[in-house]
C-alpha cells in the first residue's frame, strides 16, 4: 500500500514538472498576480496524470484557461486531491477540462469509472471552478486510493467517488459556468461550507445510483440557474444528515430539471428530495418529465419551515400526472402557487428546441424498461419560447444568502443571481 509520504513526494514532483522554471511564476495574464509559492498550470497546456495528484496543505494550485487534465491510467484510476486551495480560471472560449484519454470518451463508456474526481480535504479553505468541465469520473475507492489514505470523502473502500467533493464547514467554494457530465456517481457531493453553484450544467450521471447535486449538513448555499439532465436518482438531494454544528440552509431556485430519476429502481429519485430536517427554499424551478415532483422522506422529514412553491411541473404522460398526487404517505409536495400539468402534455413550458421522446417511461428503473432518457444532445435549447406559460409566476421577493454581499474567493467577490419572475434557468433568448 502506498504511504502518505509517497503521495506527497509524487505531488511535489508533479509540481516541479508543471512549474518548470522561474518564468512560470509570472502569469501571462498581466492582470493576475499569483501569491508566492503558488503552483501554476499555464494556459493551453496538457497535464497527463498517471497517478493520484495532491495539492498540499497551505499550497494553492492555479489552473489557467484551456488546460486539459488527462487522467490516463485505468489501473490506478487517479484521484485529484485538494488539501490546499484550487482555482480553475477557464473561459467560455477555452474551458478547463478534467477528462480521460480520447478513446474512452463515448456514450458506451460513460460509466466506466476511469478516475476518482476532485476531492477536497478538511483544510481546504476555498475553491473556484469557472468554465470547467469534469467528466468520466466515479472510480471506486480501494486501499490504494489517495482519498482513502487521507481519510477523506466516506473514509472507506468500495465507495464511488463524486465528480467534486467539499467538506470543510469553515471553507467556501463557487462553481460557475461549469459542466459535469458522464460521471458514474454524484456530480457534486457537499458536506460542509459556504457555496454558490450557478449557471452550470449537470448532464447524465449515476451508474446504479447518484444525484446531480447532493448536499448534507453544515452548508449554506445558493444553487441557481443550473440545468440538470438525466441523473440516475435526484436532480437535487438536500439533507441535513451528519450535522456537526450548523443546520444546512439552502436556496434552490430558477433551475431546469429534465428527465430526472427515471433509472432509479427504488423509492428515492425524481427531482428534488428533502430529508432529515433540511431547511430549504425551493422555488421558480422547472421540473420536466421527472420521475417524481418535489418529495420529502416521510421517515426523516424536512424542517417545517421549508419553502417549496412556486415551481413549474410538467408531465407528458398519465404516469407522470399520477405522481403529482400529494399525500402524507408518499411524501409528494405540492404548493399553492405551483403551475402543474392537469392532463398529459398540458402546461408545457415550450422549450426552444427539445423533442419529447416517444417512449417516455418515468418509472423505467422500477419497471425494468429500456426506455431510459435519450442521450443528451448539445443542440437542444432550453430557453423558453415567447408566450411560454413559464415566463410568469416566479417569486422575486426571496433574497438568497449571497445575492447582496457574495462570497469572496481569491480576493474576488462572487454574488449569486437574484431570482427571476420566470421559471427555470434560461428565460427567453
Amino acid at each position: 500500500m502506498k504511504t502518505k509520504g509517497l503521495l506527497i513526494l509524487l505531488t511535489l514532483l508533479a509540481t516541479v514538472f508543471s512549474s518548470c522554471n522561474k518564468d512560470d511564476k509570472k502569469p501571462e495574464d498581466k492582470s493576475r498576480v499569483y501569491p508566492e509559492g503558488a503552483i501554476v498550470w499555464k494556459k493551453d497546456t496538457i497535464v497527463t496524470l498517471t497517478d493520484h495528484y495532491v495539492v498540499p496543505v497551505n499550497k494553492s494550485l492555479f489552473i489557467e484557461e484551456g488546460v486539459q487534465i488527462i487522467m490516463n491510467d485505468t489501473a490506478v484510476r487517479p484521484e485529484f486531491i485538494v488539501l490546499g486551495n484550487l482555482y480553475c480560471y477557464g473561459t467560455a472560449e477555452k474551458p478547463i477540462r478534467f477528462t480521460v484519454a480520447e478513446q474512452y470518451r463515448s456514450n458506451s463508456k460513460k460509466f466506466n469509472r476511469y478516475w476518482g474526481g476532485i476531492i477536497c480535504g478538511y483544510d481546504c479553505e476555498e475553491v473556484l471552478l469557472q468554465h470547467t468541465i469534469v467528466e468520466y469520473g466515479g472510480a471506486q475507492t480501494t486501499e490504494e486510493s489517495a482519498s482513502f489514505q487521507y481519510q477523506l470523502f466516506k473514509t472507506v473502500t468500495g465507495e464511488g467517488v463524486p465528480g467534486f467533493h467539499f467538506c470543510n464547514p469553515e471553507g467556501r467554494f463557487v462553481i460557475t459556468n461549469c459542466t459535469f457530465m458522464n460521471n458514474a456517481e454524484d456530480q457534486v457531493y457537499i458536506t460542509g461550507g459556504q457555496s454558490i453553484i450557478m449557471n452550470s450544467q449537470f448532464i447524465c450521471n449515476g451508474y446504479d445510483g447518484g444525484d446531480a447535486i447532493n448536499y448534507k449538513s453544515d452548508c449554506l448555499a445558493d444553487l441557481a440557474y443550473n440545468f440538470i439532465y438525466d441523473p440516475n436518482t435526484n436532480g437535487f438531494k438536500l439533507s441535513n444528515s451528519g450535522m456537526l454544528n450548523t443546520q444546512s440552509d439552502l436556496y434552490v431556485y430558477n433551475n431546469t430539471l429534465v428527465n430526472t430519476g427515471w433509472r432509479r429502481p427504488k423509492i428515492k429519485g425524481g427531482s428534488i428530495w428533502l430529508e432529515d430536517n433540511i431547511k430549504a427554499h425551493v422555488f421558480n424551478n422547472i421540473l420536466f418529465d421527472t420521475r417524481h415532483p418535489i418529495k420529502q422522506d416521510v421517515k426523516k422529514p424536512m424542517d417545517s419551515t421549508c419553502v417549496y412553491t412556486p415551481n413549474f411541473i410538467f408531465a407528458s404522460t398519465q404516469a407522470g400526472i399520477d405522481e403529482f398526487v400529494a399525500t402524507e404517505k408518499n411524501g409528494v409536495l405540492n404548493g399553492a402557487n405551483d403551475k402543474m400539468s392537469t392532463t398529459p402534455g398540458t402546461n408545457n413550458p415550450n422549450f426552444e428546441s427539445f423533442t419529447i421522446q416517444s417512449n417516455v417511461d418515468i418509472m423505467a428503473g422500477v419497471n425494468g424498461s429500456s426506455n431510459v432518457p435519450q442521450q443528451y444532445n448539445s443542440t437542444w435549447d432550453f430557453h423558453l419560447k415567447t408566450g411560454s406559460p413559464a415566463l410568469t409566476g416566479g417569486n422575486i421577493t426571496i433574497t438568497p444568502h449571497y445575492n447582496t454581499n457574495g462570497l469572496t474567493i481569491d480576493n474576488v467577490t462572487y454574488k449569486s443571481p437574484a431570482p427571476a419572475a420566470y421559471f427555470g434557468a434560461y428565460g427567453t433568448k
